[in-house]
């Protein structure tokens, strides 16, 4: 009887180391990493990704932004114009906004009135411009990954993308490691 007692002990110690073992491996599976897919190109849609993004960092979360599609407006440099584009490419130049100053919003656009609207509030209420967060993120180590992809695809050359500190160009496959290493993923 002492025997199947020692035994049962014994099974049950290793029970609890490894059940010990898997609840470190759970907490250590995910970085206090915020990752965020920014596809929208409108200019509250790129505030949101924005404001949250700051407020992460600014709690010691790492933060990397993955731009894709439509977003890329954003990042576009209105002074910077390369040259070798084809008439696509041309075209998409001219059609989407040139940078985070152009974009409209997704809501009461009002032909244009709505984002300087916006603007004026924003201004008035204190609260930093889109540019100023740009800046913000930048200080705070916020990563922002471009899509290579998306860029081919709009015809947006490296070139022609803002100067961020902390700016590099990848596919979609670096987000979604980055994302499964995260412990928070949005899709903005």
């Amino acid at each position: 009887m002492e025997d199947i007692k020692k035994t049962d002990i014994q099974e049950l110690q290793k029970q609890i180391y490894a059940l010990n073992e898997q609840i470190e491996n759970l907490k250590n599976s995910r970085k206090d990493q915020l990752s965020i897919a920014v596809v929208s190109g409108d200019m509250d849609k790129v505030l949101a990704a924005m404001v949250i993004s700051i407020a992460a960092a600014a709690m010691d979360t790492q933060v990397k932004l993955f731009f894709s599609f439509w977003s890329l407006s954003a990042l576009r440099d209105p002074k910077k114009s390369p040259k070798g584009k084809d008439f696509i490419s041309k075209m998409f130049g001219l059609m989407l906004p040139n940078g985070k100053n152009k974009l409209s919003l997704s809501k009461m656009n009002m032909l244009g009135m709505g984002p300087m609207m916006i603007k004026m509030l924003m201004k008035k209420q204190n609260v930093m411009s889109l540019e100023q967060m740009f800046n913000e993120a930048g200080e705070l180590g916020i990563e922002i990954v471009v899509c290579e992809m998306s860029m081919g695809l709009m015809g947006f050359k490296k070139e022609e993308m803002i100067d961020y500190p902390h700016l590099s160009f990848a596919g979609a496959a670096t987000f979604v490691a980055d994302a499964g290493e995260s412990s928070i993923q949005l899709f903005i």
